[in-house]
C-alpha cells in the first residue's frame, strides 16, 4: 500500500495532460514525483522510468507547458506589488511637488494643490486595489487549469503594467509647464 505523500504525488502528475494514474506511479517509483522535476527530465529518462516514447513525448510537454504557467503565477504578485511601490512612489513625488507649488503660487493655487494631493491619494488607492486584485486572482489561477492560468497571468501582467504607466510619468513625455496655469491638474480644476 502507497503512503499518502506519494498517493498526493502520483494525483498531481495525473493531473496533467495524457498522463494516466499508471504512468504516474511509474514516474513517483523513478523519483520523478513532481512537475518541476518532470519538466526538467529528458525523453529518454521517462522512457526508462516505463513509459512509450509517444507517450513520453506528450509528457514532456505538458509538464513542461505547466511548470512555465506555474512559475509565471508565482512572479505575478510579485510584479504586481512591484507597480503598487512605483505608484506609491510617484504619487509621493506629486504630491510633493504640488505642495512646493502651492507655497509659490496664490490662493487659488493652494486650491489646486489640494485637488493634485488628492488625486495623488486616489492613484496609489487604485494601484494599491489593483495590486490587491492581481495577487488575489494569480492565487485563484494557480489552482486552474493551465490553459486558465496562463490567461490570468497575461491579464495580471496587463494590470500592473498599466497601473505603472498610469500612476508616472517618464522619459520624453514629461513636459514642463510654464506657469501653473497649464498644468494638468489646473486644466482638470477648471473644467469641473
Amino acid at each position: 500500500m502507497a503512503s499518502k505523500g506519494t498517493d498526493s504525488k502520483i494525483d498531481k502528475l495525473s493531473a496533467l495532460p495524457n498522463v494516466s494514474a499508471a504512468s504516474a506511479k511509474k514516474l513517483v517509483a523513478a523519483k520523478i514525483d513532481s512537475v518541476a522535476k518532470l519538466a526538467k527530465s529528458t525523453s529518454s529518462a521517462l522512457q526508462k522510468a516505463g513509459l512509450s516514447a509517444a507517450v513520453a513525448g506528450k509528457v514532456l510537454t505538458a509538464a513542461k507547458a505547466a511548470n512555465k504557467v506555474t512559475s509565471a503565477a508565482k512572479k505575478a504578485p510579485a510584479k504586481a506589488k512591484k507597480a503598487a511601490t512605483a505608484a506609491k512612489s510617484s504619487a509621493k513625488k506629486t504630491s510633493t511637488k504640488a505642495k512646493a507649488a502651492a507655497k509659490k503660487t496664490t490662493a487659488k493655487a493652494k486650491k489646486a494643490a489640494t485637488a493634485a494631493k488628492s488625486s495623488a491619494k486616489k492613484t496609489s488607492t487604485k494601484a494599491k486595489a489593483a495590486a490587491k486584485k492581481t495577487t488575489a486572482k494569480a492565487k485563484k489561477s494557480a489552482k486552474e487549469s493551465p490553459k486558465k492560468i496562463s490567461k490570468a497571468a497575461k491579464t495580471t501582467a496587463s494590470k500592473a503594467k498599466k497601473a505603472v504607466n498610469d500612476a508616472g510619468r517618464k522619459g520624453g513625455t514629461i513636459k514642463v509647464p510654464k506657469s501653473v496655469n497649464q498644468m494638468d491638474w489646473m486644466k482638470r480644476l477648471r473644467n469641473r
